[in-house]
């Protein structure tokens, strides 16, 4: 019998996102910053707590447009401070705007951000063959690798265990468990662009 991850909770929010989202191969810089910055926001909470807030995020953070984000002033932090919409966290407002300005560094160097961070699996996704949550590490060499480089590199919030989370959600770790539909389909046809 075919179950889905065990840690899918029966709101239909996150059964979609367990079943559309997570897991799925994401080759698109923009997407992939703003699920960084995204994870980062998670740090101490829950994840249906900011995917609840998904779309407040990109109403408040210009659509994840790392160039307008890196534009951001203090007056912008400020009025992030007010939205309700988000984690009023001064320190995670603040490092969605470094982030973006770390991003736009990356790419006046010439690095390109997909190829960078796919970098660290080889260009490739890790295909897990998970049991049960048990299995499931909170970080492994890779994600230590990730998260050195881009503290290295002036982002914020990319610890070892959010950057772990974040390649799950972006397909370069496949840990649906092998219960789960969603593990063959994550390795099956073209990634999302």
């Amino acid at each position: 019998m075919e179950l889905r991850c065990a840690w899918v909770t029966k709101d239909p929010e996150y059964i979609e996102y367990h079943d559309k989202q997570w897991g799925r191969p994401v080759h698109d810089s923009r997407e992939l910053f703003a699920k960084l910055c995204l994870d980062g926001q998670q740090a101490g909470l829950s994840w249906i707590t900011i995917l609840k807030r998904t779309e407040s995020y990109h109403r408040a953070y210009a659509d994840f447009d790392p160039v307008r984000i890196a534009q951001f002033d203090e007056q912008d932090v400020e009025r992030l401070m007010q939205d309700t919409g988000i984690i009023r966290n001064r320190l995670k407002v603040q490092s969605i705007i470094k982030n973006a300005r770390a991003y736009l560094a990356l790419g006046a160097e010439g690095v390109d951000f997909v190829d960078y961070l796919w970098g660290f699996v080889g260009g490739a996704p890790i295909v897990n063959q998970r049991q049960g949550n048990g299995d499931i590490p909170a970080t492994s060499a890779e994600s230590d690798a990730m998260s050195k480089a881009l503290k290295k590199r002036g982002f914020t919030f990319v610890g070892s265990t959010i950057c772990y989370a974040f390649m799950q959600a972006v397909g370069m770790v496949n840990d649906h468990l092998v219960t789960c539909p969603c593990h063959a389909e994550c390795q099956q046809g073209p990634a999302r662009q």
